[in-house]
């Protein structure tokens, strides 16, 4: 039984979608130094910016448990089931931010427990509790919130002090920005039928299918163009950039394909590679800039003849 309801509780915090976010800022954390980052700002850096994420994730089951309800995708989940309540689920939402502030402020930095502050609501209270609701463009208004991980990431190791430290951080907040509508917006066209249920108004119910899907092209298409962007300014190398060529290449066809898709699941098909391609571009960053330069031939050694 106790490890039913422990079960229940791990659910809330979304853990492969906070896997991802973790992920992200732990890059930001070793692009931001050119070695190792320190160890005791990565750890607990890393569990502030997981809390937040987790506290985040179990206020958006509390505020969208009516919608969970009537769809199929949710309806499992523990306050629909009702293996939760919603009193619990809010105690442990408030106890697992009030965790990361506490530990962000005392042990990482004040700049990096307001920034994750300020994601925090900006997803759980701002995206869920009114974009989600109000307009077809939420997830690309409100992406900006799940996209801070990699400042976050940067700026608990840093503290921001340098301004090319903003500038290199906030283009991996871009990153994430741009890839995040054609990520959502392939689930959301397989799952229109339940949103259409639920009254949110997500692109393919209010626009239509057709139009989403050359939405998600044209996003495609501009994320490739954005990825290219910390190979042009210097931040990252060739490695990188054939990395990113690859996965945008790939990305590109998945997209041009969902115009005419061979079935009806190859949109969750495209989900799917959209998760693969954030996590490898975000792994060729890192290896393009930490383990890449251990590879490079070390310099010749010139002596000077004996006198």
């Amino acid at each position: 039984m106790a490890g039913s309801v422990a079960a229940q509780y791990w659910a809330l915090t979304k853990p492969r979608v906070v896997a991802l976010i973790v992920f992200t800022a732990l890059v930001g954390m070793f692009l931001s130094v050119p070695g190792l980052p320190p160890l005791r700002q990565t750890v607990f850096g890393l569990l502030g910016i997981w809390l937040a994420a987790s506290s985040a994730a179990a206020i958006n089951h509390l505020i969208d448990q009516r919608i969970d309800r009537v769809m199929s995708r949710t309806a499992h989940r523990p306050l629909p089931s009702g293996a939760l309540n919603p009193s619990q689920v809010l105690a442990f939402a408030v106890l697992l931010g009030a965790a990361s502030m506490a530990i962000l402020v005392a042990l990482v930095n004040p700049l990096t427990a307001a920034l994750t502050f300020a994601s925090l609501i900006g997803y759980a209270i701002v995206y869920t509790g009114f974009l989600k609701r109000a307009t077809p463009q939420n997830i690309v208004i409100g992406g900006i919130a799940g996209a801070a991980p990699p400042l976050l990431g940067w700026s608990a190791i840093t503290g921001m002090q340098d301004p090319w430290g903003w500038a290199h951080a906030l283009l991996l907040v871009l990153i994430i920005f741009v890839w995040t509508p054609p990520h959502f917006w392939a689930l959301a066209i397989f799952r229109r039928e339940d949103y259409a249920r639920a009254m949110v108004p997500m692109l393919p119910v209010t626009h239509g299918v057709t139009y989403t899907r050359w939405q998600i092209l044209l996003y495609t298409v501009l994320l490739v163009a954005v990825t290219m962007l910390p190979r042009a300014v210097g931040m990252s190398g060739n490695f990188y950039l054939g990395g990113a060529l690859v996965l945008g290449a790939v990305f590109l066809w998945y997209a041009w394909r969902l115009l005419d898709p061979p079935d009806e699941f190859f949109a969750m098909r495209v989900f799917h590679y959209s998760v693969v391609y954030l996590m490898a571009l975000f792994a060729f960053l890192l290896l393009d800039h930490w383990l890449m330069p251990w590879l490079q031939p070390a310099p010749a050694v010139e002596f000077a003849p004996a006198g």
